[in-house]
């Protein structure tokens, strides 16, 4: 029997309720194998500090209250990355580690054709990632950015010394991270891009947002943090909320641009 045959007897003998469930079945068989239309967008993040590329343990910089420091690590987790404008899009399942001791703190996306003039990401792992137990990837704990599976995931660290911390060895140690409640930590970063940063993505083409992560402002925001005052930070709580008050000025889209 040949499938038009089958499709004719079927339909001879369906009930109007089965032949409705059929066309929602073929429907979503369609949408599901139709290939979607994209273009690339790539998202790169650059640390700096006193207006230089952050380099790991060679360089001194200053915070705003004139204390001198250096850095020996730099990292901090970047996920739920969304987009609104003609389209809306959101990453579901991405979470990304930013490292300042590699070269490619870079996320790379495909997004609709569209024009986009809001973007939002969160500085931080959601809680429903804290509860999750072990994962893979950029939540491996293996990644030294996770404490325990009470207290969760580290969302933002910055080591290195100072010389006017007052622990031993002149170190300082922020490991800011917590979940729950009110000691959660995770922000979220709203850019409006219709200002000066409105983007179009264009299927096959690729487009890059440059994000810039000032230090300066890690120190300075809607609290001030003073090196001499808080050298360490390694658990959750009122100093890593006070920290955390400062995340939302961090960040900073530095240019839109087209890749050839």
């Amino acid at each position: 029997m040949t499938i038009k045959s089958r499709f004719q007897k079927f339909f001879s003998r369906a009930t109007p309720p089965a032949i409705f469930l059929l066309a929602i079945l073929l429907s979503s068989y369609y949408s599901i194998h139709q290939k979607v239309k994209t273009g690339t967008l790539i998202i790169t993040f650059i640390n700096t500090a006193n207006g230089k590329p952050v380099v790991l343990r060679d360089s001194f910089y200053v915070n705003p209250f004139g204390e001198r420091y250096n850095i020996t690590k730099l990292k901090y987790y970047i996920s739920n990355i969304a987009f609104t404008g003609t389209q809306k899009w959101k990453d579901l399942n991405g979470y990304y580690l930013m490292n300042a001791a590699t070269d490619e703190n870079k996320v790379e996306l495909q997004l609709q054709p569209g024009k986009y003039n809001n973007m939002q990401f969160l500085l931080g792992v959601d809680s429903m990632r804290n509860c999750s137990g072990a994962q893979t990837g950029a939540l491996d704990p293996l990644n030294d950015m996770f404490w325990t599976w009470n207290t969760g995931y580290v969302m933002f660290k910055l080591e290195g010394t100072s010389t006017a911390s007052t622990a031993d060895l002149k170190r300082l140690e922020y490991h800011v991270g917590g979940y729950k409640g009110e000691n959660n930590v995770a922000t979220k970063i709203s850019f409006d891009l219709n200002s000066d940063h409105t983007f179009q993505i264009n299927e096959g083409e690729a487009t890059e947002i440059v994000i810039e992560t000032n230090l300066d402002n890690y120190w300075r925001g809607n609290s001030d943090i003073y090196i001499s005052e808080a050298a360490v930070c390694m658990t959750t709580g009122k100093l890593a909320k006070k920290i955390a008050s400062n995340f939302s000025y961090l960040f900073s889209i530095k240019k839109v641009q087209r890749i050839p």
